[in-house]
This record gives structure tokens, sequence and C-alpha cells, in this order.
């Protein structure tokens, strides 16, 4: 890019920086209004941002049946289910029992 620079130590070039500082303030409220109002139309529509749950209902029950049994493993369990042992702690205990995020995503259906 060969443009000419603003020299701002001139009334004139500090007229110029403030006028493109000032539309690049104006677009960048103009862009956040869009996206808020965009955000505000989908909810609308009933659609939620941000990522689907690993865990569904079915997976739960089934984490739930397999962890209130002795000889499960938790390792092959995750495996089987396509989740981390994070996700099936934050679930369901170690002796199967239903924690709170699983009552929450039980509770929806």
């Amino acid at each position: 890019m060969g443009g000419t620079a603003i020299d701002t130590t001139t009334a004139s070039g500090e007229l110029v920086f403030g006028i493109f500082a000032a539309l690049a303030e104006f677009e960048r409220a103009v862009i956040s209004e869009r996206t808020v109002a965009g955000f505000a139309a989908a909810r609308a529509r009933g659609r939620t941002g941000g990522r689907s749950f690993k865990m569904t209902p079915a997976k739960v029950r089934l984490a739930m049946a397999a962890m209130g049994q002795k000889e499960a493993k938790v390792g092959d369990l995750c495996k089987e289910l396509g989740i981390t042992r994070q996700t099936l702690y934050r679930h369901v205990s170690p002796v199967g029992e239903l924690r709170p995020d699983s009552a929450r995503l039980l509770s929806k259906k």
C-alpha cells in the first residue's frame, strides 16, 4: 500500500484523522447493533446459540445404568458414548446417581 500519510501535526491532518476515527467508530457501532438484532431474531425463532450437548437423555440413562454396576469400566463406557471422563462424571456420579447437569438435561424433554 503506497498511500499518502496523514500528517497529524497540521490542522487539516487532524481533521482528516478525526473524520476517519469517527467513521470507524460509527461502523463498529452499526455492526454491533446488527449482531444484537440478529441474535434477538434468532431467539424469537426459537434458536439458541452455543455448542450442542454431547450427552443426550438416552446417553444419560445408559450411563446411569452402567455406572450402577460394579464391573463397569469407565474408560470403555466413555469410548462407547463418545464422551470424556469429565463429561461422564459431570452428569452421573460413580455409583450411577443423577447429577444436577443431567437433571437439567432430562427435564428439558
